[in-house]
């Protein structure tokens, strides 16, 4: 067996680096984690580096083993999820790095919180399948290796995957723009704590669901209604501004959002709306500071909960 000479190591990089948008959004469905899915991808390339021989496809070969790793820290992560405090969300991502124009909303959908907490409910298998064939549209032959199992059984995994994703997804449906408007219309309701214009966005059975992991204040672990998530909201978000807080638009899990920083511009949390039939369908909050270090330097939640006590004590 002999080794790759130098040109051939730097084509191997330059192979990896083309691939790793897709290695990280392969991982990241699977996981829900964003540290996790980098770990995954690190992993990938430490061992196609080492590879002894040089794979036939090294995209087949990439997605078989960042599946894999995917699999196995999926599996280890869901005894901790079990222990979680509160509702466990998902990391949020602000950038999907593997951008496909043709299948942009399509991609979009299998971001969003809803779609991530519905592969929750996937054994580590199903969720890798989906991923692989609904989402980045590998064949069976391609799939069977990645996750070892034979092609039969693989798309017995995938039918099961697809019944139990479509019996939890709602049918609602919401174009880019009409959700771009109706966050544009949400938040700034939000900010001017606007009760009525907040509920006429809601649906009647929204859901408001954060996730501190025990580790930040949040508003609520799971709200639901629109008589109570918008007086909820309108009551507690504009008092933030009492200390400076900013609520600044940015896509989430490809969904309208917003990232909300204090006045230093440390990051305290995420919120994503999600959206169909004209009507705001569930609001996801993180601001487990474990979660959010990604995006940036990470605010001290709970003493930004005692500075808003005092402002609010100095009004009055």
């Amino acid at each position: 067996m002999t080794r790759e000479n130098g040109a051939t190591q730097t084509t191997r990089t330059e192979e990896f680096e083309e691939l790793r948008p897709l290695l990280f959004s392969i991982a990241y469905r699977i996981l829900g984690s964003v540290s996790e899915a980098e770990d995954a991808v690190q992993e990938s390339w430490l061992r196609y580096e080492t590879y002894p021989t040089r794979p036939a496809s090294a995209k087949a070969f990439l997605s078989a083993v960042v599946t894999r790793i995917s699999i196995d820290v999926l599996r280890s992560a869901r005894v901790r999820r079990e222990r979680y405090v509160g509702q466990w969300l998902p990391e949020p991502l602000l950038t999907d790095p593997y951008e496909d124009p043709a299948r942009s909303a399509e991609l979009a959908d299998s971001l969003s919180m809803a779609a991530l907490l519905l592969l929750e409910r996937l054994s580590p298998l199903e969720r890798a399948v989906f991923v692989l064939r609904e989402v980045f549209g590998f064949g069976f032959p391609e799939i069977a290796p990645a996750v070892g199992r034979s092609e039969a059984a693989c798309r017995q995994l995938a039918v099961r995957a697809r019944g139990h994703m479509e019996a939890g997804r709602p049918r609602f449906d919401a174009d880019r723009r009409e959700r771009e408007e109706l966050a544009a219309r949400f938040f700034d309701a939000l900010r001017e704590g606007d009760v009525d214009g907040l509920r006429e966005l809601l649906a009647a059975d929204v859901q408001l669901v954060g996730d501190g992991g025990g580790k930040a204040p949040q508003l609520a672990r799971n709200i639901v209604g629109a008589d109570k998530v918008a007086r909820l909201l309108a009551a507690y978000l504009p008092q933030l501004a009492l200390i400076d807080v900013t609520l600044g638009a940015r896509e989430v899990n490809g969904l309208p959002g917003v990232l909300i920083r204090d006045r230093d511009g440390k990051v305290i949390g995420t919120m994503a709306l999600d959206v169909g039939d004209g009507r705001i369908r569930a609001i996801h909050s993180v601001v487990n500071p474990d979660k959010l270090g990604h995006v940036g330097p990470v605010a001290d939640g709970w003493a930004l909960k005692e500075a808003m006590i005092e402002a609010r004590r100095r009004k009055g």
